[in-house]
This record gives structure tokens, C-alpha cells and sequence, in this order.
């Protein structure tokens, strides 16, 4: 029988990358979550600014996202962005879906209601990996 060498995780001194491009992803991160944010505020308060539909946009693609690769925690990057972006595309496209079918259709309100789904969704997660830590706990 074959047995697999699992790696460690690595130290946090092995993790510090020296040098410039080490501040970046955090940088990129709120510049992200600033866009986000006035997009659904330029959308909530229906102004006339010309960012509103990209930014709104933005945020209807990156809301479900980040929550759904938060719950692919498992996967390697490439596969959990690729997922999560499908994954937010046909969270919108079914929230769409059942607004309109209920004859209840609004910008503000599709708006709210993928940001309730995409926070229930970010919400289970801890919940999901603490369940599988005590199913663990009582199997061994």
C-alpha cells in the first residue's frame, strides 16, 4: 500500500513574501468592496450617475461570489472561482426568475434580495465547518 505524504501547513515567516506587492491584495480587496458598495448605494438611492449600472453590476456578480467561494473552501483557486462565479450568475438569474414570476420585479428590490440570499449563504459557512468539526469529535 502507497502512502501519500501530506505537506504541513507552512509558517507564517515561510508565508511573508519581502517586498513591495505584499500590501496589494488587501489594497485590491477594499478598492473592490468601496466599488461595491456605492454601486448598491447609487443603485438603492436611483441616481442618475453614469457608474450606477457597472458598479450594480459588479456588486450582483461579486456578492453571491465571495459567498459561494467562502462555502468552496475545499477547492484549489482557479476551480473555486470559476464555481463561485457560476454559482452567482444563477443565484441572480433565480432570483430574477422567481421575482418576476411573483409579478414583483424592482431594481431595489433584487438588489435586497441577493444580498439576503448572498448573506445567509456567507452565514452557513461557519456553522457548516463547526458541524463537521463535532460529527468529527463523535466519530473518533
Amino acid at each position: 500500500m502507497q502512502t501519500l505524504r501530506i505537506k504541513t501547513a507552512s509558517t507564517a515567516a515561510e508565508r511573508a513574501r519581502p517586498g513591495p506587492g505584499r500590501d496589494l491584495p488587501p489594497l485590491l480587496a477594499g478598492a473592490a468592496t468601496a466599488a461595491v458598495g456605492t454601486g448598491v448605494l447609487l443603485a438603492l438611492t436611483d441616481s442618475s450617475s453614469p457608474l450606477r449600472g457597472p458598479l450594480t453590476l459588479l456588486f450582483l456578480l461579486v456578492a453571491p461570489a465571495a459567498a459561494i467561494a467562502a462555502w468552496l473552501g475545499g477547492l484549489d483557486p482557479f476551480g473555486r472561482v470559476l464555481a463561485s462565479l457560476a454559482g452567482a450568475v444563477v443565484l441572480d438569474m433565480l432570483v430574477a426568475q422567481g421575482m418576476l414570476a411573483v409579478h414583483r420585479w424592482s431594481v431595489p428590490g433584487g438588489i435586497v434580495a441577493v444580498t439576503v440570499v448572498s448573506s445567509l449563504v456567507l452565514l452557513l459557512v461557519p456553522l457548516r465547518r463547526l458541524r463537521g468539526r463535532t460529527a468529527r469529535r463523535q466519530g473518533s
